[in-house]
């Protein structure tokens, strides 16, 4: 694939944005009959379940083996947390405000790196985030009660998100991309899996059949990201990403009456501008 088409980058980007609202809608939908904990657990065993064929094609090629079992459950441990704290966002949030906060994940990915690696951010960032987080203020105002402990809970899913994000940085200099995600899928299952001790509850098959369904555009997500990312520089393609909070208002709207004020509007245009300018510094 040409690594020099921004145009045919930024339409896969896109196209990826609307998979993961469709993923995010379908999971509001679910949330309605199944416990935050279930959604989570299913939605991490149909993942793994995606990645099987995809294993068993491979054989022997997939080696589990590694170096950094510690780093590998930091990643899949953050990630998991985020995905909590997203998912139950997504239930009682409106839709776009609970993506963009999930979507803050660049904002927070600089203090992570200092704190972690220590690596001193450029100048000019600081800028970007100064304007990221004043977005983040109006956003964190459902029903005009500023820091909601929901909203924050929404927050609380960007910032585990970032951490996850830099562990993948430390991991993609020794390992395969798929031992990740395969160490990422067995980890966040097996965890997932120990709330239904006390919150299982009976489920249909029109739940299951949802999630199965969120699983699939989260897959396919992540497969047109990656094919977008091969187009061009992932400076150009990031922002891309942020047409997720667009689709999600469009579902919003469309399904839950969910009309933004101009504050959250406000508050979305600069928490998208921020996190371009960061990923692109």
């Amino acid at each position: 694939m040409s690594t020099d088409n921004p145009v045919r980058g930024a339409l896969l980007a896109s196209s990826a944005a609307l998979m993961f609202a469709s993923m995010g809608a379908l999971i509001r939908v679910v949330s309605a009959d199944m416990p935050n904990e279930q959604i989570v657990f299913f939605r991490n065993l149909f993942g793994l379940l995606i990645l099987l064929p995809i294993v068993w094609q491979r054989g022997e090629r997939i080696v589990l083996k590694t170096a950094y079992p510690g780093l590998l459950l930091v990643r899949s441990l953050f990630g998991l947390a985020a995905m909590y704290c997203f998912f139950y966002a997504l239930s009682v949030l409106p839709l776009a405000d609970a993506v963009l906060l999930n979507f803050t994940a660049p904002l927070f990915i600089p203090f992570v790196a200092l704190l972690w690696l220590g690596e001193r951010p450029r100048r000019r960032i600081w800028g970007a985030i100064l304007i990221g987080f004043t977005g983040v203020l109006f956003i964190l105002r459902p029903g005009g009660d500023l820091y909601s402990p929901v909203a924050l809970i929404g927050l609380a899913s960007g910032a585990f998100a970032g951490v996850a994000m830099v562990s993948l940085r430390k991991l993609s200099a020794t390992e395969p991309a798929l031992r990740v995600v395969v160490y990422y899928g067995l980890i966040c299952t097996t965890v997932s899996s120990l709330p239904l001790l006390w919150s299982w509850q009976s489920i249909d098959l029109r739940p299951l059949a949802i999630l199965g369904a969120a699983g699939s555009f989260a897959t396919l997500g992540q497969y047109l990201l990656s094919r977008g990312y091969g187009c061009a520089p992932a400076a150009q393609i990031a922002p891309f990403t942020y047409t997720s909070v667009v689709f999600a208002a469009v579902y919003g709207w469309l399904f839950w009456q969910e009309m933004p004020g101009w504050i959250t509007a406000a508050g979305t245009l600069l928490v998208v501008i921020a996190a371009a300018l960061a990923m692109r510094r």
